[in-house]
């Protein structure tokens, strides 16, 4: 399921965001912290390391990049710990001073595949609104917070 987003800056600047992979914890839900960033990143093959979960139960995983073409697309594969393994696409899109955000999360292995159903789908839907929203605060660094829905 697709979630799309407005952020008020330019696909290079939200890719620049993207780009750091040192940042991946800062708008990925989930992700506790970063352990280690190949320096290729986000060029294809290259990894991010992180951990997910709450201090003491933390899993270590990694992601790493399957396509990349900057600012427009990039394509993640997640492992999620115990979860099994996700495919992340996000496509940019320019809106004239903005930059629309279009990010889809499918379950390729594991029992997250196993267990897809309308449920765990709402749950990842969820779950990449916020991420969105996350990554827009850190692209437009603002200095107000915005309207709560």
């Amino acid at each position: 399921m697709t979630v799309t987003h407005t952020i008020q800056a330019t696909p290079d600047e939200v890719f620049a965001v993207l780009g750091d992979g040192w940042l991946y914890s800062n708008w990925v839900v989930g992700t506790s912290h970063m352990r280690a960033v190949q320096s290729t990143w986000p060029q294809v093959g290259s990894k991010l390391f992180h951990a997910s979960g709450v201090w003491p139960v933390v899993t270590r995983d990694e992601t790493v990049v399957l396509e990349s073409q900057p600012p427009t697309l990039l394509v993640l594969q997640a492992k999620g710990g115990p979860l099994g393994q996700a495919r992340i696409e996000l496509r940019l899109h320019p809106q004239g001073a903005a930059c629309e955000v279009d990010m889809d999360e499918t379950p390729v292995q594991g029992p997250g595949r196993w267990m897809h159903n309308p449920l765990t789908a709402a749950a990842i839907h969820r779950r990449n609104i916020e991420a969105l929203n996350r990554l827009a605060t850190l692209v437009e660094r603002r200095t107000t917070p915005p309207p709560q829905h």
